[in-house]
């Protein structure tokens, strides 16, 4: 596993006037795709996060969630276009942003995806989002040592960014190093505990004897 993409959590703010009914309507659309993702039923769960979107349009996590949910049913096309819509709506939208970067790597983009990241970076220096995002692409290119610099800066920044803990726990994995990355595959799952590809790595080291490092 290289690639750790999780579905987010939905902030409900409809235009004035909607009614309640299509609040709780989106509410279950939401729920509905979220079970469906999670028991790999990609395509539906991709057009039940469209339902939703067509009551409440503009919504960053659920085109999010819609273009997650359509990468993963193997339709590129149409994911990129919601990564973007996404992005226009938040541009420091971070799952969005490694969605599409991991998108376009797997296209033979790579070029474009680290010159949109380095962007990113240039516009928002002080979000941890586009340190952890560079960090994966230097991942990605098989840099271990600057991969690392970049997503420590990457948690400096916020200590609880969830792409940052689980991508640096990669590379600690990668360095030989399994009881740094067993410490955060358990930070990430205590903020995001619906992440299952991250509890397996978690568990499979446990399952190996790994243990949390020794103080100093």
């Amino acid at each position: 596993m290289r690639r750790v993409g999780w579905l987010v959590g939905l902030t409900f703010l409809l235009p004035a006037g909607c009614a309640p009914a299509g609040q709780e309507r989106v509410r279950e659309y939401n729920a509905d795709g979220l079970h469906l993702f999670a028991h790999g039923n990609y395509a539906h769960a991709a057009e039940t996060f469209e339902a939703a979107l067509a009551l409440q349009p503009g919504d960053p996590d659920l085109l999010y969630n819609a273009a997650r949910s359509h990468d993963r049913a193997g339709r590129a096309a149409r994911a990129e276009e919601l990564y973007n819509a996404c992005l226009r709506h938040d541009a420091n939208h971070a799952a969005s942003r490694h969605g599409l970067a991991a998108l376009m790597v797997r296209q033979g983009r790579r070029d474009e995806a680290v010159r949109a990241t380095e962007e990113w970076l240039a516009r928002a220096p002080r979000l941890s989002g586009p340190y952890a995002l560079d960090g994966w692409l230097w991942h990605d290119a098989g840099d271990l040592p600057r991969a690392q610099a970049r997503l420590q800066q990457a948690l400096d920044l916020d200590p609880r960014d969830g792409h940052a803990l689980v991508e640096l726990a990669l590379v600690y994995e990668a360095l030989q190093r399994p009881e740094r990355a067993l410490v955060l595959y358990e930070r990430a799952l205590e903020q995001t505990p619906n992440q299952p590809e991250v509890a397996q790595r978690l568990q499979r080291l446990q399952a190996q004897g790994v243990k949390r490092p020794r103080p100093d």
